[in-house]
């Protein structure tokens, strides 16, 4: 029988389940709280975002709606190759919305200021964003983040929807990525 996931692989866990779980409550009473009286789109950047955005969604009280867009920039590499495109759109107009932008991890922030720049331009009654990690440093300062869970030091992770070449979405907490 095989350790899943490798040891060799799989490397120091930065944030445990609980954790996930404790700070994904907290954003979603924040977001409550900032929307009360709204039904939030909560657009999920496929991926990566799936784990987040459905546990997010059950941790706002009140109606939510969810749709979801799908980029590229990574492919199965461990580094962005700095092109963004759009390779799923939304299903529905967000003219006149309340959107909120969640994605798993922003490290450059090119894909989050790209898919800003193009929400922005349906004209959606308010666009804000909510991203589990950020990386420390990594990030363009003109991208606003209005959501965070964590502040990670600049490393590859896996884990909570996060991967490495497809596999280590499943794994329940997040992790450095050791292997190649």
């Amino acid at each position: 029988m095989s350790v899943y996931p490798p040891p060799e692989d799989v490397g120091k866990v930065l944030v445990t389940a609980d954790e996930i779980q404790r700070r994904v409550g907290e954003l979603g009473a924040e977001i409550a709280r900032d929307l009360s009286g709204c039904t939030p789109l909560l657009v999920g950047v496929l991926k990566g975002s799936v784990i987040f955005v459905a546990d997010l969604m059950r941790a706002i009280a009140g109606p939510v709606d969810i749709d979801f867009i799908a980029v590229s920039s990574y492919g199965d590499a461990t580094a962005s190759s700095g092109v963004v495109k759009i390779v799923k759109d939304l299903d529905s107009p967000i003219a006149g919305r309340h959107v909120i932008l969640v994605e798993d991890i922003i490290d450059s922030g090119l894909t989050m200021k790209y898919l800003v720049e193009h929400m922005a331009n349906q004209e959606p009654a308010s666009l804000r964003t909510c991203s589990l990690l950020t990386r420390r440093g990594r990030q363009d300062p003109d991208v606003q983040i209005d959501y965070v869970g964590f502040e990670l030091p600049p490393a590859f992770v896996v884990g909570y929807g996060l991967d490495a070449g497809q596999q280590y979405r499943n794994l329940p907490f997040i992790a450095i990525y050791t292997g190649q």
